[in-house]
């Protein structure tokens, strides 16, 4: 794979003047796409909620709203 240079050159961009700028009234160059912009990713997690955390967050969910019952229960008698 070939890297490409995102530097325009001036030589052959249109619309440039000589020390680089662009006269007014004048589109200046767009940015070239970048093939290798980044690192590569290799490791892309699962989408959701793995079994464990979320067996374990709603079992906790549920004592916490057993205990707030159970208390409201011993408050009522």
């Amino acid at each position: 794979m070939s890297h490409i240079s995102p530097d325009p050159e001036p030589e052959r961009t249109p619309g440039l003047e000589p020390g680089g700028g662009v006269p007014p009234g004048e589109t200046p160059p767009a940015e070239s796409s970048l093939p290798e912009a980044g690192p590569r990713e290799t490791h892309n997690p699962p989408k959701g909620w793995a079994k464990a955390p979320l067996t374990l967050i709603i079992v906790l969910v549920v004592l916490i709203a057993a205990f707030f019952l159970a208390y409201a229960l011993v408050l009522m008698l």
